[in-house]
């Protein structure tokens, strides 16, 4: 059955980085815990988890200002989890086949290549969606055409703030995971920044050669 859906991806940055750090058991954790915390966030709303797919879930709303809701409710159940790592999504709405709980066609296989091009913390929209976010309020910003993986035509991208990051946190450098300044167990400070980490493991990484873990620019500091 066709139907229109806003379809939304989020999942949670530096996943394999925390994985290979902290272990599997640790991962899959944490992973029950992102994927309870998600029940929970859309249970109130109109939106679906429709599912889980490793550490990113599909949420589907029968409109773009609910689908942002429900990503939001997402975003900031994360953020609510002290050591846990930042949050990324993107948000399309277009018509989806509906079978069996699930959905499937052009519009699912856009709202991925869209959350695949999103940062840590940042959520990507496409046109419908960013109307709808500054219809709501939400502070969004043009970043233009771009060609998507396997997408045919080019896509036009916004940037929502849709959830703001608390501003007492860090990234460590190590497993990627968000650290707010009372749960870090060490201050590092390597090429003129401070870094915080989360555990004496992820310590003990970062000071036996702290450059292998910072090949990105783009880590937060406080």
């Amino acid at each position: 059955m066709a139907v229109e859906r806003t379809i939304a991806f989020v999942d949670l940055a530096g996943f394999t980085a925390l994985t290979e750090a902290h272990g599997d058991d640790a991962a899959v954790d944490l992973l029950d815990t992102f994927a309870a915390a998600a029940v929970e966030s859309v249970a109130d709303t109109t939106a679906e988890l429709v599912k889980t797919i490793g550490d990113a879930l599909m949420l589907a709303a029968p409109s773009p200002d609910v689908g942002l809701h429900a990503a939001r409710r997402v975003y900031e159940a994360c953020y609510a989890n002290d050591a846990f790592p930042e949050p990324r999504g993107g948000l399309h709405h277009g018509p989806v086949v509906a079978r069996d709980g699930d959905y499937f066609g052009a519009t699912v296989n856009l709202a991925a290549r869209v959350a695949s091009r999103a940062e840590s913390g940042q959520t990507l929209v496409t046109s419908a969606v960013a109307s709808a976010a500054r219809d709501a309020g939400l502070d969004t910003l043009e970043l233009g055409s771009h060609q998507l993986r396997n997408i045919r035509h080019p896509v036009e991208l916004w940037a929502v703030e849709l959830c703001p990051a608390p501003l007492d946190f860090s990234i460590d450098p190590v497993c990627r995971m968000r650290v707010s300044s009372h749960a870090a167990v060490a201050r590092v400070h390597h090429r003129g920044r401070e870094h915080w980490l989360c555990s004496l493991d992820c310590l003990r990484a970062f000071s036996s050669n702290p450059d292998d873990y910072l090949d990105s620019g783009d880590l937060p500091h406080p």
